[in-house]
């Protein structure tokens, strides 16, 4: 390995961390304005009840509590006047327990209040837990954080919150999806009159409010219909603008909290078919003014993606916000509110469909909306993409369906990219075995030339590109190779810790290809490296010290001295670094990483065997002898090296 191939690859690792540090994030930390926002909504419902209210405070007051009473005054004022507002616009049922519709593929709650999805919980999927421990199901959503919500407004132009409204369901309490598509109907009945009905039949049973979704039985996705039923009675008909208001807070599942929250962000599709998705390294929203098809809330390996299945949504806003630093469990709190146009009150619906599910590639590809762009792979970057959807994936699938160990697929994997590369890694290997065969030549070029002045080294330099012009030998033939491979080397960066299948896959003492390998873990914290000792991510880099330790011994040495041993220490600082920079990322990455390294040593095993380095040298030596037809390049390049040197001599003066 010569002094460019060397230059190479500090450029490919340059590239590579320049890479790694533009996908890896810091978050800001800020929570703000929905708990206000509900409040202000609150007190403008309330506000000319308020005195009425504060009224039935007096006993409190005397009693010395006044801050409280006053407090609790006006909350009992509000939840009366909504109450008022409620009872005198819509039947309502009794309230009971929730409504659960169960698949092969997930059991998910919709709130009676609020008609809406509250907790989703994924069959035969798990959450992480420590080795030996009971690994609970994963629980996307759960809990009032996570809400959807459709404001309507009334004859009387009053606004009432679909999130307050009780529904009555086709079903008492569970839905049970096995075998064919199965619908769950919840609808919100209008009074006939203005006084309280004790049963629908009362209701305008005709007119209704409808959520209506439908489900089947092997798959994460289900339709999801609003529909308006002869409504223009009792809705302000000069209102047919509504925004679908989503609100969720997701929550880890993985090992590893800090690569969870980093890429957890909201993904979206315009109406043009770009896909886009809000910075992941802070607090950030987004404003449409045209129309969107859909949007998601993307975390490492899952995904809830609400699409508009006719037409798009018309306009609408997305935004992510990082939790307190308390929260350890919340990644981050996402909302969307998707603005959609009915033609009328009567007979009109919103048709969606929402995929809550893995954000696996092969899964969401069959939607044949972009879906997978989710799926980290490196799409901003042509070859990156190119490797891993065209390659990369279709073998690992191939591999996949054979049911073999996902460590022994990783291997294949390796096997195959390197057979692939080989022409690549011969060329590398005969362009070091060249530079070795010129190392008698290269030493006497430097002792020829011992001193360290400008005018020496530049000397030394000319002689040095003189040799190599005669012996037939390109400099940068080392340097091209290595650049070649740099795109699969951060493809496999990109698939690897993304790809859903490594989930909790265990091989050798790794429990889960897709996080880090801890066999020890330390009760502190080491600055950039973390809590816990990685096997892979060391062997791996003792590996490449070895790799570095036998190219170091074969490489010609040119330069000065204070520049080969800067670049021994350059060569020998990156794989420190790497034991740094791979230490919590996924052991399938680097099991992949130590891989490489291995069979790269046993492929130069074989190249050694197979290029005998005394006919190299004797094809070099044959080559010097042969007249040297100068290019006009070269011929300028010695010009302006002449120009350089007599300008040395005379100071700076030409």
């Amino acid at each position: 390995m010569d002094k460019n191939t060397i230059i190479g690859l500090i450029l490919i690792f340059a590239l590579f961390m320049g890479f790694s540090f533009y996908t890896s994030h810091k978050t800001a930390k800020e929570r703000e304005k929905q708990e206000q926002e509900l409040a202000e909504q609150i007190d403008k419902i309330n506000q000319d009840s308020t005195i009425a209210a504060l009224s039935k405070g007096t006993d409190a007051e005397l009693n010395g509590d006044k801050a409280s009473a006053k407090s609790d005054s006006i909350q009992a004022a509000a939840q009366a006047k909504k109450q008022s507002v409620y009872e005198q616009a819509f039947f309502i049922p009794e309230e009971k327990n929730d409504f659960q519709v169960v698949t092969n593929k997930a059991i998910y709650s919709f709130a009676r209040k609020g008609g809406y999805l509250k907790r989703i919980e994924l069959r035969g999927v798990y959450k992480y837990a420590p080795k030996d421990s009971v690994k609970p199901q994963v629980v996307l959503y759960d809990g009032d954080a996570n809400c959807m919500n459709i404001d309507f407004m009334l004859k009387n132009q009053a606004t009432i919150h679909s999130r307050d409204m009780i529904f009555c369901g086709n079903v008492n309490d569970t839905l049970v999806v096995s075998e064919d598509s199965a619908i769950l109907s919840l609808k919100v009945y209008p009074l006939a009159t203005n006084t309280t009905a004790d049963s629908a039949s009362q209701a305008a049973a005709e007119s209704y409010l409808e959520y209506r979704y439908t489900f089947y039985p092997n798959d994460y996705h289900f339709d999801y219909k609003v529909n308006f039923v002869n409504m223009s009675d009792y809705l302000y008909a000069n209102n047919l603008d509504y925004s679908l208001d989503w609100n969720a807070r997701l929550t880890c599942q993985e090992q590893n909290y800090q690569i969870a929250h980093d890429i957890t962000t909201i993904y979206y599709m315009d109406n043009v078919q770009d896909v886009n998705n809000l910075d992941e390294r802070k607090d950030d929203k987004k404003d449409f003014s045209s129309p969107i098809k859909w949007v998601a809330f993307k975390q490492q390996f899952f995904t809830s993606t609400i699409i508009a299945k006719s037409g798009d949504f018309a306009t609408g806003s997305v935004k992510v916000t990082n939790p307190s630093k308390a929260e350890k469990s919340t990644l981050k709190d996402m909302s969307a509110c998707l603005d959609f146009r009915v033609a009328d009150l009567d007979n009109s619906s919103l048709d969606m469909t929402m995929y809550i599910g893995p954000n696996q590639y092969k899964l969401l590809k069959e939607y044949d909306l972009k879906l997978e762009r989710q799926v980290p792979l490196g799409w901003g970057f042509f070859l990156l993409q190119w490797c891993n959807r065209f390659v990369i994936i279709p073998l690992f699938n191939w591999l996949q369906s054979y049911g073999i160990s996902y460590g022994i697929i990783i291997l294949i994997l390796s096997l195959f990219i390197k057979l692939v590369l080989t022409p690549v890694n011969l060329k590398t290997y005969m362009s070091s075995a060249k530079m070795r065969a010129l190392k008698p030549e290269i030493e006497l070029i430097n002792n020829r030339y011992p001193k360290q002045d400008q005018d020496e080294m530049m000397k030394k330099q000319q002689a040095t590109m003189a040799l190599y012009k005669s012996a037939g030998v390109s400099p940068t033939a080392g340097c091209i190779p290595a650049i070649i491979q740099m795109p699969i080397l951060i493809a496999m960066y990109r698939f690897f810790p993304s790809a859903y299948e490594l989930r909790q896959q265990s091989f050798l003492w790794a429990d889960d290809l897709s996080t880090y390998d801890s066999v020890l873990n330390l009760s502190f914290n080491i600055p950039l490296y973390g809590n816990h000792v990685s096997l892979f991510t060391l062997l791996m880099t003792i590996s490449t010290l070895l790799y570095t330790y036998m190219n170091n011994k074969m490489m010609s040495p040119t330069g000065t001295n204070d520049q080969q041993k800067m670049m021994k220490w350059m060569m020998y600082m990156m794989p420190i670094m790497f034991l740094f920079m791979f230490n919590s990322f996924s052991s399938a990455l680097t099991y992949y990483y130590l891989l490489i390294n291995l069979i790269t040593f046993a492929q130069n095993g074989i190249f050694k065997l197979c290029v005998n380095q005394d006919k190299v040298r004797a094809q070099l030596l044959a080559n010097m002898k042969k007249p040297v037809k100068k290019s006009n390049f070269q011929m300028r390049m010695e010009k302006m090296m002449k120009q350089q040197q007599e300008m040395a001599k005379n100071g700076g003066r030409r």
